[in-house]
């Protein structure tokens, strides 16, 4: 018989997607922590951008290696809560909460759900513990020093991060689902380390409604495809018996 895979082939894609709407939302607060590494500098580094750039991408380095982190966490997550369900029927219900989470994502990015902003409440409890860890590291007087800064600052609660978690655990793989996180932070790249001209161009697409709307509603869309992936022509479809 027919057997259709139900992983979200494209996940890659949509969690790099992911990543570059999410800076729309989380550039300001990206953009602090950024402020208070490149503060703790020395004056001769700060001013010369060609040993400026090494610590803000050692920074970005370490932050998206604690996302990788979480989409391996994520991936043995998914191992040990589909244990206790029938094969595929985990899965399935992963693949759905995964989809409300994308789609209140993009609601929130696009300025219809603000209360979305509540999941982020979730990572309270670990950052209160691990924040002090990071603020121990300032100033930041070496590369190792700001990659480890950033390793903590990966962990820094936000609701769009566990949307790409939640994306990361449905993938059923632990390979998979490290580097759908590694996706997701590679999409994030672009405004958190541009030192210029693509931090103010994602600050002022942040401030066009309907940009944030457009956004929004693609996720919305990718939600959908994530729910009902059959419907998905770029998903695999293999043949079983």
């Amino acid at each position: 018989m027919h057997h259709l895979e139900t992983a979200f082939s494209t996940s890659y894609l949509v969690a790099l997607l992911m990543g570059l709407f999410s800076s729309l939302h989380c550039l300001g607060m990206c953009g602090s922590i950024i402020g208070s590494l490149t503060l703790s500098l020395r004056r001769e580094i700060r001013d010369q951008k060609s040993q400026l750039v090494p610590f803000v991408f050692s920074y970005n380095l370490g932050r998206i290696a604690s996302y990788s982190l979480g989409g391996l966490l994520a991936g043995l997550a998914h191992h040990v809560l589909s244990m206790p369900l029938e094969e595929g029927q985990g899965h399935r219900v992963l693949q759905i909460v995964s989809a409300l989470i994308m789609a209140g994502a993009g609601l929130h990015i696009a300025g219809w759900f603000p209360r979305f902003a509540y999941i982020e409440k979730a990572g309270g409890l670990i950052w209160k513990r691990i924040e002090p860890y990071g603020r121990r590291l300032v100033p930041v007087e070496t590369l190792p020093k700001a990659f480890i800064f950033g390793m903590i600052w990966g962990w820094l609660p936000c609701g769009l991060v566990y949307t790409a978690l939640a994306l990361a655990a449905t993938t059923g793989d632990v390979v998979r689902s490290t580097f759908t996180m590694l996706a997701f932070g590679l999409g994030t790249l672009p405004a958190v380390m541009g030192v210029g001209i693509m931090t103010s161009l994602m600050v002022r697409l942040s401030n066009m409604k309907k940009f944030r709307q457009a956004a929004g509603i693609t996720l919305i869309a990718l939600a959908l495809l994530a729910a009902f992936p059959w419907l998905n022509p770029m998903v695999r479809h293999t043949i079983g018996f």
